[in-house]
């Protein structure tokens, strides 16, 4: 009969564990969600701070940032491997060339260009590299890079 109490004891472990996993992806979740509310209500801010560094990094070479238009398409993934969270936005860049440079007399510069800008949480706060995925738009750039992020809630 001592087996029925370990075999009772092995279902109440079972049983605890699977409780401990739920409750801790509930709160992954709320994070994920109090994390996406936090970038909604900075959003302006981050899209400033964005645009500073995108222009700092002088990419692509030969032209100058002078508008960048922000688009409505926005997606939400976590790395994969890290855990960390990451804002994809929609964005439609508009350049003209630096001063007797090599692109004065491209005739495309005065093109838009299409693009994505990402945004990282990390340790409660969203910040940004200025780091843009040209040429791909948010569910693109999630497509193409997906080994590498999870998508996790509707932008």
């Amino acid at each position: 009969m001592w087996w029925i109490g370990i075999g009772a004891g092995i279902g109440v472990v079972i049983w605890l564990v699977l409780q401990a996993r739920e409750s801790i992806r509930r709160q992954r979740l709320q994070d994920i969600r109090f994390a996406v509310r936090v970038f909604r209500y900075r959003r302006e801010m981050l899209e400033a701070k964005f645009l500073d560094l995108a222009r700092s990094h002088g990419k692509p070479r030969g032209l100058i940032w002078t508008e960048c238009d922000w688009l409505q398409e926005l997606s939400f993934a976590k790395d994969r491997e890290t855990g960390l969270l990451t804002a994809f936005v929609g964005i439609r860049i508009h350049f003209k060339p630096v001063p007797d440079g090599d692109m004065e007399d491209v005739e495309s510069v005065s093109y838009h260009r299409e693009a994505t800008a990402l945004f990282h949480y990390e340790r409660g706060s969203w910040g940004t590299g200025g780091r843009v995925l040209f040429n791909l738009q948010p569910h693109d750039a999630l497509e193409r890079f997906h080994r590498q992020f999870e998508p996790v809630l509707p932008g």
